[in-house]
């Protein structure tokens, strides 16, 4: 790649994204898009490409940029706290943002890759969820991004040439995403409350199970995808679902903690209890293949946070 475009590019995924294909590919030149609402500049240190801190909505892309000057577009920008329960401004932020992106995109071919979400499944009890389970979004969060999907098949449709692929991400942890607060992972949260001596909280009774993801695994789908031979959609998760309990258990285990949890009420009619998702179709089109199962991305995790503590205590 010589030139690629990042739309939320200071974000938890964003950031990830950028700074590896830096890495890949030294010669890279790389152009951000962020509006820093959800995003955060020390996300970026060490970039190297260009930032346009600009509201993506409301922005002209074709006066800003030439049609085809990149190679690729990954388009990442999104209100991602799911608690947001203004329609309006959401599916606004969401909807047009991804709209003026996807026209700019098609005007030169360029391959467009972007963010949705296993928000769309809705809530479900149990099982794997192949691309092809309908659509039951239970929040405007998730509602969103069905209406990406939709002008996405409307864009692909209408030009043969046009390659554009959405990744529906499922609950996807790492470095980068400190800044999000409240709308950070599970992950990342646990293991706060467990590092400043608190008892974790989950709500009862820890046997809900989610598709943790570690953040490298997405961004080797998402640059996958970029590839892609075809238009369409794909999951992205590890393909194995995981209980509260177990996160904890595994938190525990990273930190030389003993922490047992304490359980509350859900306050949430919108909270999937379970979510899996089924990696079959991306490990056969775009070559997908997890490698970092939840111990794994936990112990890497964690060795990480506890090293950044060191640092910091260090230059203190």
């Amino acid at each position: 790649m010589q030139s690629v475009l990042i739309t939320g590019g200071a974000g938890f995924i964003g950031s990830n994204l950028a700074l590896e294909l830096e890495r890949r590919y030294p010669d890279i030149r790389t152009t951000i898009i962020d509006d820093f609402r959800s995003g955060e500049f020390s996300n970026l240190v060490g970039l190297r490409g260009d930032l346009v801190a600009q509201d993506l909505a409301s922005m002209d892309l074709c006066a800003r940029f030439r049609a085809g000057e990149f190679q690729a577009i990954f388009h990442l920008a999104s209100i991602t706290d799911t608690t947001v329960a203004d329609p309006r401004q959401m599916i606004f932020n969401n909807v047009e943002g991804f709209r003026r992106t996807a026209e700019f995109a098609r005007l030169s071919g360029t391959p467009l890759v972007f963010a949705s979400s296993a928000a769309i499944y809705g809530v479900c009890r149990s099982g794997h969820m192949p691309e092809d389970q309908p659509a039951r979004p239970a929040n405007v969060y998730g509602f969103s991004k069905v209406l990406l999907e939709n002008l996405a098949r409307r864009y692909a449709a209408g030009s043969r040439h046009f390659r554009i692929v959405g990744l529906r991400y499922f609950n996807v942890y790492g470095p980068g995403e400190a800044h999000k607060g409240a709308a950070s992972s599970m992950i990342y949260q646990l293991a706060g409350q467990i590092r400043a001596g608190k008892r974790p909280r989950i709500f009862k009774h820890g046997e809900q199970k989610r598709d943790f993801v570690y953040i490298k695994d997405v961004v080797e789908a998402t640059a996958l995808a970029a590839e892609a031979n075809r238009s369409g959609v794909y999951n992205v998760g590890s393909g194995r679902a995981t209980s509260f309990n177990e996160v904890v258990a595994l938190l525990n285990k990273g930190l030389g903690t003993d922490q047992e949890p304490d359980y509350f009420d859900n306050p949430y009619s919108f909270y999937q209890p379970h979510t899996e998702a089924d990696v079959a179709l991306a490990r056969a089109e775009l070559g997908y293949d997890p490698r970092y199962p939840i111990d794994r991305g936990i112990a890497e995790y964690v060795k990480g946070l506890i090293g950044g503590d060191t640092k910091r205590n260090e230059q203190s």
